[in-house]
């Protein structure tokens, strides 16, 4: 029997000292859920408790969910890891690279040397970028009047690429793209076919692009850090979008989310429910990008991310940040892990068979003490383990 008395401490303490507003996090190992607890209030202006069953922003976590459905389809053959995906997405035949801006600040755009494939979208070699982390397209934006992607309008992915694809890990909205294109071939909405396909076997119940009425009644402030402290907002991502962003739109709890990553963890499976092939999720598992690594993410919007500067190394795979080396919380080399915006993480290490779930709601991104709280947490699920 697990041991997991020690797991609250550090998500308590931090919550208690103000870290964070506050947290909900889940375990689970092999023989399932772990751990489930929550601390502090999920919202700053009310002092309304945070729970297990709190509904939080899960931003780019949505990416993982994003690449099971559109690797579902290509376990049917309707998508190609490797093909043109212009075939399925006629707009990124037309795409150009941003090549800089001449005397007028005019954007100047050039052709790419190749085609991108669902590969490059999945790994984020694409050579789409996202502003928060790319001076350029910033410039670009402003120079074109181009709509932010958080607004869920189809103008936000108009954007040129910063590299060729297949040369360089750039973190971005290609993942975006990837949604589109299950929707192209499946003929759905994302919305309907992740129901579908992904929460309703799962029984995620309370995961969706839409907040309903009676998650808004359980739903988390995003609060902004600032030099006055922690500061509740009224940030949301739009609740009737032009397209629905694959890359970062999802709400959800941590609970339901664990369950997504606890079928990673079993190979594609989850209480009878077969959702992708065993030899799908070893392939999303491994390096899929060759010689490239991740590159640090310098911010170029401070008020949306701190700079994220990964270990040496890190690799990515279908759509996963992959650990090569051991970390220091007890995490095995080979691990398998992301986060969303508004500071909620995960990972999912199937040598030793644990995956967690962390969930705050606070921005920037990569904030030093959400981030703490995090490690904490991860360290005590090693620990109660045994190692």
């Amino acid at each position: 029997m697990v041991d997991t008395s020690r797991i609250a401490a550090p998500l308590r303490q931090a919550a208690d000292a103000g870290d964070v507003p506050g947290v909900v996090a889940a375990a689970a190992n092999a023989d399932g859920m772990m751990f489930e607890a929550a601390f502090g209030t999920r919202d700053l202006a009310t002092g309304e408790p945070m729970t297990t069953d709190t509904v939080v922003w899960i931003a780019s976590m949505t990416k993982a969910i994003t690449a099971a459905c559109a690797m579902q389809l290509v376990e049917q053959d309707r998508l190609s890891l490797d093909d043109d995906i212009a075939g399925v997405l006629p707009e990124l035949g037309r795409v150009q690279v941003l090549d800089g801006f001449d005397a007028q600040g005019a954007p100047r755009l050039r052709a790419p040397k190749r085609a991108i494939t669902l590969r490059h979208l999945l790994t984020h070699t694409s050579g789409h970028a996202y502003d928060m982390w790319n001076a350029g397209i910033v410039r670009y934006m402003q120079a074109t009047g181009t709509p932010g992607i958080t607004t869920c309008r189809n103008a936000a992915l108009a954007l040129p690429l910063t590299a060729d694809p297949g040369e360089k890990w750039e973190y971005g909205i290609g993942i975006d793209f990837a949604g589109k294109a299950v929707e192209a071939v499946s003929g759905q909405t994302l919305s309907q076919y992740m129901r579908d396909h992904i929460f309703t076997p799962l029984g995620m119940t309370d995961t969706g692009f839409k907040i309903s009425e009676a998650q808004r009644r359980r739903l988390a402030k995003i609060h902004a850090r600032t030099a006055e402290g922690l500061v509740s907002t009224d940030i949301e991502i739009p609740q009737e979008p032009e397209f629905h962003m694959g890359g970062g739109g999802l709400y959800s709890t941590a609970g339901d989310y664990l369950k997504f990553a606890q079928m990673i963890l079993h190979g594609g499976r989850l209480s009878g429910a077969r959702i992708l092939r065993p030899e799908t999720v070893a392939a999303m598992s491994v390096n899929a990008m060759d010689r490239i690594v991740c590159n640090p993410m310098k911010t170029a919007v401070p008020a949306a991310t701190n700079d994220v500067d990964f270990v040496a190394g890190m690799q990515w795979g279908l759509s996963f940040l992959i650990n090569p080396e051991p970390l220091p919380t007890g995490r095995s080399a080979g691990s398998l892990a992301w986060a969303g915006l508004a500071n909620c993480y995960y990972w999912i290490d199937p040598k030793r068979g644990v995956a967690g779930v962390y969930a705050t709601q606070v921005l920037p991104f990569y904030d030093a003490k959400a981030v703490r709280g995090f490690e904490g947490f991860e360290t005590a699920v090693y620990a109660a383990l045994g190692g």
